[in-house]
């Protein structure tokens, strides 16, 4: 599983032009799930994208997480972040999960963010053709893998 964090002031995720998620500040995240990942990793993932302590404290510090700055999520499924490009030009998707298995680790990792870490979580639309508008904060853009 791989995730990709940016601190954002704000995102929006649109389909068929509706807004179907949208944040203030936090984080947008994009999520790519393998087709070996369990909910083992989704946890673990959830674990570090909930205490990630990457905005900035009174001393301009990155010392504080999504609670302490009462910052939102807003998760977007995402399956090419396991392209596979070393061959050609054109990109391999092998690695990428089945729709049924990544759906329901993306639906788990969801929950557990806001269920376990008590964040509002906003989201796009699994599978859905996306458009994700953000305003990256920094910019602040992490890759976090398991």
């Amino acid at each position: 599983m791989k995730i990709v964090v940016q601190r954002v002031k704000n995102a929006k995720v649109e389909v068929d032009e509706k807004v179907v998620g949208k944040i203030e500040k936090g984080f947008l995240v994009l999520l790519g799930v393998s087709s070996e990942d369990t909910k083992e990793e989704a946890d673990y993932l959830v674990k570090k994208l909930c205490n990630l302590r990457v905005f900035e404290d009174e001393n301009e510090k990155m010392n504080l997480s999504l609670k302490d700055v009462n910052g939102k999520l807003l998760i977007v499924s995402q399956f090419t972040l396991y392209a596979d490009c070393s061959k050609g030009n054109r990109p391999s998707f092998v690695n990428a999960a089945r729709p049924e298995k990544a759906e329901e680790l993306y639906e788990y990792f969801c929950k557990q963010c806001k269920e376990k870490y008590e964040i509002e979580v906003e989201k796009g639309i699994f599978g859905a053709n996306m458009q994700v508008s953000l305003l990256n904060d920094g910019p602040v853009t992490i890759i976090i893998e398991k």
